[in-house]
């Protein structure tokens, strides 16, 4: 069973934007790191951002830096990732993580909680 929800997925046009956001089922991840990744049709999961718990750290992957934003608000328990300017690359099952040692190890993709995933879809 999904230990992390994920919500906010959907179908948009390249150029356009969406946000993700992912929350804990039951219980909180307060002291964890949180990040997403992805997975396209036919390809490997990869690393998308990361965030350390107090907001402070973040990571992201190349090919999101500067159009892709997370971050979280522990007050409501949720970790957002808005995604601007979405290209047709972008195209993928988005999925939450969750790692007690921080966005380091988010980034080098260990995880100790994992969502069921989201699908982002952008046509071009």
């Amino acid at each position: 069973q999904a230990q992390l929800v994920e919500s906010g997925g959907g179908s948009v046009q390249a150029g356009g934007s969406l946000r993700l956001s992912c929350v804990p089922r039951g219980g909180t991840f307060s002291y964890y790191g949180v990040g997403w990744f992805r997975q396209a049709p036919e390809k490997e999961r990869e690393f998308v951002a990361a965030i350390s718990w107090n907001g402070i750290i973040k990571y992201y992957a190349d090919s999101v830096k500067g159009r892709f934003t997370i971050s979280r608000d522990n007050g409501k328990n949720t970790v957002y990732l808005q995604m601007n300017s979405l290209q047709f690359e972008d195209t993928a099952v988005y999925y939450c993580a969750a790692a007690r040692g921080g966005p380091s190890h988010l980034r080098a993709g260990s995880s100790d909680h994992w969502g069921q995933g989201t699908q982002v879809t952008v046509s071009s």
